[in-house]
């Protein structure tokens, strides 16, 4: 992510009064967050969904993020960084990622929300509903599609016979 894209994204407020930051499909450099500083003391809102975010590993302090959308990138691992990082986080969405067991999310267990038995809200499966969903519709239209098609079968064969009877 460019300096430029966040830049724009501010307009003309000043880091340290920005609370919400929406970074959708501004393309990360490298897979890494750049651009991205520890002037962004107020931030509690944090949308990097679609960025080809790979590592975390040179994520700012954020200790006031509450939630942070982080869907459709292509991280695999690294997520212990975040309890050292954002200390605050209760919302974190890594739908669409490459994580491919639970063992990477693990880290995110000791975090120090979760010591103080504050709940945090973990979405990462979601999406696995929806590839269900989308599989059972297209399931749905092949089976349609042979049904249409042994029709038009069925139909040649009967218009063949009528053909050879005549």
């Amino acid at each position: 992510m460019e300096m430029k894209k966040i830049s724009l994204e501010l307009g003309n407020r000043a880091p340290e009064e920005v609370t919400e930051l929406v970074l959708d499909n501004c393309l990360c450099v490298n897979g890494e967050i750049e651009g991205l500083k520890d002037t962004f003391k107020e931030l509690e809102f944090l949308s990097m969904a679609n960025v080809e975010l790979s590592s975390l590993a040179q994520l700012p302090s954020l200790n006031k993020l509450r939630k942070w959308e982080l869907s459709d990138n292509i991280i695999s691992g690294g997520l212990e960084v975040l309890a050292e990082k954002c200390p605050h986080l209760t919302y974190l969405n890594l739908s669409g990622n490459k994580i491919k067991d639970l063992s990477t999310v693990e880290a995110l267990m000791e975090m120090k929300m979760m010591k103080r038995k504050r709940k945090m809200k973990l979405v990462h499966w979601k999406d696995m509903r929806k590839r269900r969903k989308k599989r059972k519709r297209r399931m749905k239209m092949r089976m349609r599609m042979k049904m249409k098609m042994k029709q038009v079968q069925s139909w040649e064969r009967e218009k063949r016979k009528w053909a050879s009877n005549t």
